[in-house]
């Protein structure tokens, strides 16, 4: 399947886009993950926003793109997420491989730094990204950073 990808500063969104990907992470991390916490974190103002929509223009695949300083001392990937519906047929390697590009195109070739979902280590290794501390706990899930040099 093909994906339509866009990327866009946080005060580029339109009202529409910015629903989408508040509605997408709300049902993963909060509903389906079961976690009570508060997904707008502030930090959205100061992100890129990576949004990928299936051929029926909906919203399947989202990430955000952190500055440096803003959750860790390198650029990172945050809020790295899919629809229900398209897991499984590869959109995660789409959706992480199009991150990785769009994070060097806005900072350059600098490392970045992912707080990964403890069971997903290996799916983030296939895109290059190292094991680098230890394992914590974040919302009741156990999370590892890695970075990517």
């Amino acid at each position: 399947m093909n994906y339509t990808q866009i990327c866009k500063a946080f005060n580029d969104l339109t009202v529409t886009e910015l629903y989408q990907l508040l509605k997408l992470r709300s049902e993963v991390f909060v509903v389906e993950q079961n976690c009570v916490f508060l997904d707008t974190d502030d930090k959205d103002y100061a992100c890129h926003h990576l949004l990928l929509f299936d051929n029926d223009q909906e919203l399947v695949a989202y990430a955000r793109i952190v500055p440096a300083g803003k959750s860790y001392a390198e650029a990172s990937i945050g809020r790295i997420v899919s629809s229900k519906k398209v897991r499984g047929t590869g959109v995660g390697k789409i959706l992480t491989q199009a991150a990785i590009d769009q994070t060097k195109k806005i900072y350059g070739d600098v490392p970045i730094r992912i707080g990964a979902q403890y069971y997903a280590i290996k799916f983030y290794e296939q895109s290059g990204f190292k094991i680098d501390g230890e394992i914590y706990d974040e919302d009741g899930i156990d999370h590892i950073e890695m970075i990517l040099s």
